[in-house]
């Protein structure tokens, strides 16, 4: 497991170098792809962001939550996977596999005005999430934003 692990890093790392600039690499495969036998899930690794900095009273959370996009445990991928955005309708919310198609991405990286997007970057009315917290949410997507 160790050796494997070691070898898609040292692997990854001169994939990145050699995409395209599609987002895959040149075997097809989404750039930032998990190695084998991580696998980051809706419940364990990306609610938990989303609960501590979305999921709130007065945003997306409860009966009404903010462009009818509920946050909460267990309403998350119903609301986001495949469902386009209210603010670029043409991009859904998550896409899953590619996670710079997908609406939430650019908007927690503030990267929405370069979509055709409005608004802030989320969260709002808190600092931005971490490189971490993003990278988590991306790696979930990049991983087919399963509902696990």
């Amino acid at each position: 497991m160790r050796v494997s692990l070691v070898l898609w890093l040292l692997l990854g790392s001169a994939v990145a170098c050699a995409g395209d600039g599609t987002g895959l690499d040149e075997n097809g495969i989404p750039i930032g792809t998990p190695p084998p036998g991580t696998e980051v899930t809706l419940s364990g690794d990306v609610q938990p962001i989303l609960t501590a900095n979305c999921a709130l009273s007065g945003c997306h959370a409860g009966g009404s939550p903010v462009l009818g996009q509920n946050l909460s445990a267990g309403q998350t991928h119903a609301n986001v996977v495949n469902v386009p955005s209210q603010e670029v309708p043409g991009m859904m919310r998550v896409r899953p596999l590619l996670p710079d198609s997908s609406y939430l991405v650019h908007k927690i990286q503030g990267t929405q005005g370069s979509v055709g997007g409005s608004g802030v970057r989320m969260p709002l009315g808190a600092g931005p999430l971490t490189a971490d917290q993003i990278a988590t949410i991306r790696a979930w997507i990049t991983a087919g934003a399963l509902n696990n």
